[in-house]
């Protein structure tokens, strides 16, 4: 293990000590607001320090291994016992080096809130809205694969079909999280269904992953700053959504964002989620603008999650699926169209996990 691990875990064992002193005193068992913020803050680093204890255990382990195997070079029997004992020894503890490293990176609060999933239709005309169709049926599936709650918030339907936009809302379990690196540009390259020629066209769709805000922590928007629009609502719903301005358009006039939703009846409730959907753009805004910052100072590996910023090649001919912040190619294309996402979410989430812990490191005094 590296020192600088080390050294880091260390101080989590010490303020174990800290927080069970503290917390078995009067004067802090009596404000209930600390006591909670205590203890919360104890079952994290009780939990560091617990895997940490057992990775110093089994580093003893390995310890004796060796030196019953330095004693007993002529005989075999225990020779072997010490082979085996330092290989278990060896194994769980890469394991559980794995385990608290993940444990030490900073979590963003974020990552396990519910999300809305954006995508548009960018180059590429008719083929391009085709593939923001697809997109979004792969996100679907992906989420029934998870167990997450998925609902169009608005969508603008293409005439051939697919999408010029469409806005998903997402909740479940780490949802942000898990979709947080879809955003960028999203490249296709295939013979459209309406090629007569046979050559292979590339198109593209943009898509954008926002954090559903807290409602304690959401943006504060002052009413004056917005225009509201109400109109008739293009999708199906019957009579009644015809004949009534049901669908809702927001604008907020500093930033020029736009959100709007016409899934409901209510024009009450679509207003109400439109809100929801622009809070989320201009608080994402506000993180692009923080991570631009960021950027400044250092080249992310996984990117800035900028629309502009290509991410990600569907190649249709060739079966395969490539993508360019972390030179991930997988020939596996038809299961990731039909939502099998998880080796491609992973792997993005081990690339910042790479990059954050060397970030770490070198934060760290020498």
């Amino acid at each position: 293990m590296k020192p600088f691990l080390r050294h880091q875990l260390e101080r989590y064992a010490q303020r174990l000590e800290e927080l069970d002193f503290l917390l078995s005193r009067e004067d802090i068992m009596a404000d209930m607001t600390q006591f909670l913020k205590l203890s919360r803050e104890h079952a994290d680093v009780s939990a560091v320090a617990k895997r940490y204890a057992r990775y110093i255990e089994r580093l003893k382990d390995l310890e004796a291994g060796h030196a019953l195997a330095a004693s007993s070079a002529e005989d075999d029997d225990m020779k072997a016992m010490a082979d085996e004992e330092i290989h278990s020894a060896e194994q769980e503890m890469a394991e559980l080096e794995v385990e608290l490293q993940r444990m030490l990176l900073p979590k963003d609060p974020d990552d396990a809130r519910p999300a809305y999933l954006e995508i548009r239709a960018g180059t590429g005309g008719d083929e391009s809205a085709l593939f923001a169709g697809d997109l979004l049926r792969m996100y679907t599936k992906f989420c029934e694969r998870k167990g997450w709650r998925a609902e169009i918030m608005s969508d603008s339907p293409s005439e051939l079909g697919g999408y010029k936009e469409v806005v998903m809302r997402i909740e479940g379990d780490n949802v942000f999280g898990t979709l947080r690196f879809e955003s960028g540009g999203h490249r296709v390259q295939r013979v459209p269904a309406t090629e007569t020629q046979g050559r292979i066209h590339t198109s593209a769709c943009t898509v954008a992953v926002l954090a559903e805000p807290d409602e304690a922590q959401a943006v504060t928007i002052n009413p004056a700053d917005l225009r509201i629009d109400t109109y008739r609502a293009s999708g199906a719903g019957g009579q009644h959504i015809n004949k009534t301005d049901s669908a809702v358009r927001i604008t907020h006039i500093p930033t020029g964002i736009v959100a709007e939703c016409q899934d409901d009846r209510s024009q009450h409730r679509n207003k109400a989620k439109a809100m929801q959907v622009l809070s989320a753009r201009i608080q994402e805004k506000e993180r692009n603008e923080r991570a631009a910052k960021d950027a400044a100072l250092r080249k992310g590996l996984i990117g800035s999650g900028d629309r502009s910023d290509r991410i990600r090649t569907y190649n249709f001919p060739q079966g395969r699926l490539s993508d360019h912040r972390i030179n991930l190619t997988l020939y596996k294309l038809s299961f990731i169209i039909e939502g099998d996402l998880e080796e491609v979410t992973q792997a993005l989430q081990h690339a910042r996990q790479a990059e954050q812990l060397a970030e770490l490191e070198s934060s760290l005094p020498a």
